[in-house]
């Protein structure tokens, strides 16, 4: 039996979750303070010592209200009611995570390895659960600290976060002066995991691509109540060619506009896809545009690329749709919901579209990009360039767009390809294969979201020889299976 810890008192417990679910949603209120992502589990671990599986659920179940409230206070832009819901429902693999570790966070071995994979593995649910919601996993906290993200590209973003949460806990044994040689462990993880990073980093920093491809990415900046609005589509059309003209004199080989840019559904008013068609005939270069568009009654969230001779050279369907935003999962149980959150009603695609001009490249539309599966489809199935449009104007001037952007990051690194973004608003970027950010749409003052403007950059098309994680997928989540399976084994046995 494992034996009795002292127990803090529930004030200094309760104070202690609070301050970890503050310490772990700094580095998504600012990607410069990755940083406490380190440190934000260890206050955590302190108050679960010794404590019920009841308690440390509720424990924990308040450091994830107190974490998602400070990362996705956002939404209450889009819904109040839905943000509480939302909360309060990601709040609940906190709390499982307290209800499944507190028996192990005695100062033994097991605690050092079986902490980090049930996080894992419990974020790797939270992505799948009525289609997925891998927002803001701890492995995207780093996505400015690039040493430590490269071995993204053999464990996906899961490597990342199960790193994060062993040096917490390496951090939490060493506080109890116990277990030297499990902390050594995780330092010698540590090392190997930036050792192994700062050589991608300069080997993706040369030429290792298949060849160069000159992209436009515009931010228009249209605000969200004026987007469907009738009175604005000439302004808004008007705005999309000024930029368009100006990106043209940089002589790219396409110009990408943002998720939904026209705005129209595209087939009850093809009056402005025809002067999209014209503009790409005026100064000879595709533009690849977002529309919703409308066929056999069913309307889809489209990427469409449109040829230097105004012709139509493919099409994109969103196949990932945005649950409670452009359909609602379980309608005949959860149709309620429609009453407290904006819900269109957008069809998936059934195509995995790569286009052709002049390299092969694909679209993730808006929150596509989180899925690391949909990008690796992509890039097996041919694509060298990944390009994500989206419209983050919905949450304001707030981390939102930022948090988004982390995600396109990771996606870069664990396919090694180069990723541009255009959004409505921000954050319209170019992205590295070793996920460094070359270039970004702002201002004059540095500013990136709420701007309109373009960028023009050179990128490098990937090779056409995918890498381990495109390859084999999530073989790490099935190792972390495995070694969960084998520490429970053992542990009932002692």
């Amino acid at each position: 039996m494992p034996r009795q810890v002292n127990q803090l008192s529930i004030r200094k417990a309760s104070f202690l979750s609070i301050l970890s679910g503050i310490l772990s949603a700094l580095p998504y209120t600012n990607g410069n303070l990755w940083i406490f992502a380190w440190i934000g589990f260890v206050p955590l671990f302190f108050a679960l010592r010794g404590r019920s599986r009841a308690q440390a659920f509720l424990l924990s179940f308040l450091a994830g209200i107190i974490f998602w409230s400070g990362t996705v206070w956002w939404l209450v832009h889009v819904t109040l009611a839905g943000t509480i819901l939302l909360i309060l429902y990601l709040s609940l693999y906190f709390g499982l995570f307290g209800l499944l570790t507190s028996p192990y966070l005695l100062p033994t071995t097991y605690c050092l390895l079986f902490l980090p994979s049930t996080w894992v593995l419990l974020e790797y649910l939270r992505s799948r659960i009525l289609s997925g919601f891998p927002w803001a996993l701890l492995g995207y906290s780093q996505y400015l600290n690039l040493p430590v993200i490269q071995a993204a590209d053999i464990t996906g973003a899961w490597g990342i976060s199960f790193l994060i949460v062993l040096v917490n806990a390496a951090i939490y044994l060493a506080l109890l002066r116990k277990q030297k040689s499990a902390v050594i462990l995780s330092i010698l993880c540590l090392l190997l995991s930036l050792g192994y990073g700062y050589y991608k980093i300069g080997y993706f920093s040369e030429n290792t691509g298949s060849g160069t491809l000159k992209i436009s990415a515009v931010q228009g900046n249209i605000a969200q109540d004026l987007k469907w609005e009738g009175a604005y589509r000439d302004f808004i059309m008007g705005r999309y060619i000024d930029l368009t003209l100006q990106a043209a004199r940089d002589n790219p080989d396409l110009i990408i506009w943002p998720e939904a840019s026209l705005p129209v559904v595209l087939e009850e008013e093809p009056f402005y896809y025809e002067r999209v068609k014209n503009l790409t005939r005026q100064i000879g270069i595709p533009i690849l545009l977002g529309a919703v568009t409308l066929r056999n009654g069913n309307y889809y969230n489209s990427a469409i690329l449109v040829s230097a001779q105004g012709n139509s050279s493919g099409m994109y369907d969103k196949v990932h749709l945005v649950p409670f935003g452009e359909y609602i999962p379980l309608r005949k149980i959860l149709g309620f919901l429609e009453t407290i959150a904006p819900i269109g009603d957008i069809t998936p695609g059934k195509e995995y579209k790569v286009f052709e001009n002049p390299v092969k490249f694909s679209v993730l539309i808006c929150f596509e990009d989180l899925f690391p599966e949909l990008s690796r489809r992509f890039v097996r199935e041919g694509a060298q360039v990944l390009v994500n449009i989206t419209n983050d104007a919905w949450y304001k001037k707030s981390p939102a767009a930022y948090q988004h952007l982390a995600a396109s990051v990771l996606r870069a690194v664990e396919n090694r390809v180069s990723l541009v973004r255009s959004a409505n608003t921000g954050v319209s970027c170019f992205i590295a294969q070793n996920g460094y950010i070359t270039s970004y749409v702002k201002d004059k003052p540095g500013n990136t979201i709420f701007v309109s403007g373009y960028s023009t950059r050179d990128i490098y098309a990937g090779k056409k020889e995918p890498g381990f994680y495109t390859l084999h997928g999530d073989v790490f989540i099935l190792l972390l299976f495995i070694l969960e399976a084998y520490i429970i084994f053992r542990r009932r046995r002692i």
